[in-house]
């Protein structure tokens, strides 16, 4: 059993169970506020409530095909490796991108997309634009499991996110958040975890070039901020894809067979499933400490933080960490709260990327009541 759960709604699960009988779901609007934030993550939020009003749910009728036995049907997969970090031995195939919302205030303009390139597996990302800086350099943030996309739709985080210049770009990891709204319910990162790890590196190399895509990015300062397990990924996935410049990240999982060990995230009795050679060996390709000594060419701060990370595992990804990098510990999470507040967090990556704030604005534009809903096509399926 993995402690704390993956917050789940009665509506969630009802989803859940309809669509492995091939009945009809949605594709949800991102979901209310967690209260399970460890205290890392609420300090690198902070952020109140959100004030983003939600977009309208999108339709979306799950993907089904034939099972093996050929009387039944089961949840379409895509083909995908999940011991490659590139995307050799993957079929992902994008779709269009459907628009969620758009709204603007003096600060920051902010959009929701829903992307997709594998079935059942769509992905809410947002953009949120400083005001006043043209092709800004781009920031990608993920955060650790369990969290959700609500600090995205806060408009106090959104607006120190962007303080320094930068655009920033949310998502969450898949088996995270909505991302597990079309598995079982015990299925979570970390039960899942080379899956999880795996295509979370793949969707960080397909949000790229989505964002390429899209000509208002300057996509030669691109960075990723990472949290936990979120940090995890952001280094494999710098391993592999040289887009990405700088790297900031807040108590990276690794040394995994040590990290299973010891994290307090996992029960007693639930552990040693998780030691044995089978799973172990199927993390040895999506291991941080094999991957961070490559990442000599790019701007890296590593942060510590978390009490209650496995230290023998902190410390050797410290020792790991190639010659430029900046290491800094914190004896704890408040100590870092108190040393990053009010946006500092997120400071050093935009400096790093050659952000500048926008110049003030004589006559700034009052913030937009709604948000702009796109309407999705009668018949389409993201």
């Amino acid at each position: 059993m993995v402690r704390p759960k993956p917050l789940r709604t009665a509506a969630a699960a009802l989803l859940v169970l309809l669509s492995f009988f091939a009945a009809r779901g949605i594709a949800q609007a991102p979901a209310p506020p967690s209260s399970n934030s460890s205290p890392s993550q609420a300090a690198a939020a902070a952020s109140p409530a959100a004030e983003m009003p939600e977009a309208s749910p999108i339709p979306f009728m799950p993907e089904m095909v034939p099972d093996a036995s050929g009387t039944g049907t089961t949840m379409a997969r895509a083909v995908e490796s999940f011991s490659e970090l590139t995307l050799k031995g993957s079929q992902l195939h994008p779709v269009e991108p459907l628009h969620g919302s758009r709204e603007q205030t003096p600060e920051y303009t902010r959009e929701l997309w829903q992307l997709r390139w594998r079935p059942n597996d769509p992905i809410d990302l947002w953009v949120i634009l400083p005001r006043g800086v043209k092709n800004p350099p781009v920031v990608l943030y993920l955060y650790s499991f369990p969290s959700e996309t609500d600090r995205f739709r806060s408009d106090a985080f959104c607006k120190r996110v962007v303080h320094g210049g930068a655009a920033a770009v949310g998502f969450v990891s898949a088996f995270t958040g909505h991302r597990t709204d079309y598995h079982p319910m015990r299925m979570n990162l970390v039960n899942q975890m080379p899956e999880a790890l795996a295509t979370t590196v793949h969707d960080v190399h397909l949000i790229l070039d989505y964002l390429e895509s899209r000509k208002d990015l300057d996509m030669s300062r691109a960075g990723i901020f990472g949290q936990g397990s979120g940090a995890s990924i952001a280094i494999l996935s710098a391993s592999v894809d040289p887009r990405l410049k700088a790297l900031d990240l807040l108590d990276p999982w690794g040394d995994w067979p040590e990290w299973f060990a010891s994290t307090p995230m996992l029960a007693e009795d639930a552990r040693a499933k998780f030691l044995k050679p089978d799973f172990q060996k199927a993390l040895e390709p999506l291991e941080p400490l094999r991957t961070l000594p490559l990442l000599a060419s790019q701007k890296l701060r590593i942060q510590f933080a978390d009490e209650a990370a496995p230290k023998q595992a902190t410390d050797r990804i410290a020792a790991a960490a190639p010659a430029q990098a900046q290491v800094v510990r914190y004896e704890s999470s408040r100590q870092m709260y108190e040393k990053n507040s009010g946006g500092a967090l997120f400071a050093w990556i935009a400096t790093q990327l050659g952000a500048h704030p926008a110049p003030p604005q004589s006559n700034p534009v009052p913030p937009s009541q709604t948000a702009t809903a796109a309407a999705a096509p009668a018949k389409s399926t993201p």
